[in-house]
């Protein structure tokens, strides 16, 4: 059976600057365990999750930001929460995350805490340039069986909106994965619905190939103004990754080697000349990143040290924070096969 996760659920993004923040964001992730079925014991869990990272952040960085959302997973039901800051960064990070360690001349359980109550966990942080922690709690004890995809990704309107434009959809079934990434043209509303057309057209298909992808897409966007428009399917038997886009969005694979993906001219629902799908390997722990035109394009994970192997979420909130163009809808897609799918 296939599972389709995607930009359609709601994420809450908070600045972190004060303390009264702290309380908005415990507000809303009770609001997302409340919309998921969890009981009282697991969203007594995350509220404690999500004040030990927002307290955190104000004792180490003195400001970041917050995003709560239901998890990112085709695997089962859970809320996820990402803490971000460009702060001084975590020395010894090590050291950092047992009972009793403190830099700020507190308890130092902190970040024990968090390590301990959430059911996945993964932080990265560098001297001087900030730490990112993601954590993960699962509305079900014990937690659901992995897909054969891990998925992280954010997204956020240009300052003054709230529709956001750029849009992303993973759907998981046994055989493999598809991954979709939509720029609608323009921004707002009507930008959002050509992005959620694309979504719709994925969600009605179901498991679909790269190019018939961009061909169905190209359908439900002829009533709106149109997308730059990524389709990519993982193959899990043929080990390999299937491309195919429209338009100005960002795509890297990575497997043993960076490969880019490249895209045609074009804006899919009015002026689709050309659909060109081709292949790259991409093996158990393959990754692939997607993302719209709000992204700078000279990033580099190799610029950060062991960041590539980690959590797709981190890998996507490192590249939101820190190439973010701020003049767009922004949105970054990263997606890793997992050892043993397929």
């Amino acid at each position: 059976m296939e599972t389709l996760i995607s930009s359609q659920s709601p994420q809450y993004v908070f600045a972190v600057s004060h303390a009264s923040d702290v309380a908005a964001v415990r507000r809303a992730g009770q609001k997302v365990a409340d919309s998921l079925g969890f009981n009282e014991t697991r969203a007594g869990q995350l509220a404690l999750i999500i004040t030990e990272a927002a307290t955190n952040i104000l004792k180490h960085a003195g400001e970041g930001e917050i995003h709560v959302g239901p998890a990112q997973s085709p695997s089962g039901i859970g809320v996820d929460v990402l803490a971000l800051d460009k702060g001084p960064g975590i020395a010894d990070l090590a050291s950092s995350l047992v009972d009793g360690v403190s830099t700020a001349g507190t308890a130092g359980t902190g970040l024990g805490a968090l390590h301990r109550l959430s059911d996945e966990f993964d932080v990265y942080s560098t001297p001087g340039e900030g730490s990112v922690f993601f954590m993960r709690l699962w509305r079900d004890v014990p937690g659901p069986t992995p897909c054969g995809v891990e998925v992280g990704a954010l997204w956020t309107p240009i300052r003054g909106e709230e529709a956001c434009g750029d849009g992303w959809a993973v759907a998981c079934e046994a055989s493999g994965a598809t991954l979709l990434a939509a720029d609608g043209l323009g921004h707002g509303p009507d930008a959002a619905r050509a992005a959620n057309a694309a979504i719709g057209a994925l969600e009605r298909r179901g498991p679909v190939g790269a190019s018939e992808m961009m061909h169905l897409a190209h359908e439900a966007l002829r009533p709106t103004r149109g997308a730059a428009l990524a389709a990519a399917r993982i193959d899990f038997d043929a080990d390999e990754l299937r491309f195919a886009g429209v338009g100005n969005i960002g795509a890297v694979a990575f497997d043993q080697t960076r490969r880019a993906l490249v895209s045609h001219n074009g804006i899919v629902g009015h002026n689709m000349r050309k659909i060109q799908e081709f292949a790259v390997p991409f093996g158990p722990g393959a990754l692939c990143v997607l993302h719209s035109d709000g992204i700078e394009t000279r990033w580099d994970l190799d610029k950060y040290p062991g960041l590539q192997g980690r959590s797709p979420a981190l890998i996507a909130a490192v590249l939101m924070r820190d190439y973010i163009r701020g003049r767009d809808d922004a949105m970054v897609l990263v997606v890793r096969r997992l050892a043993g799918a397929g």
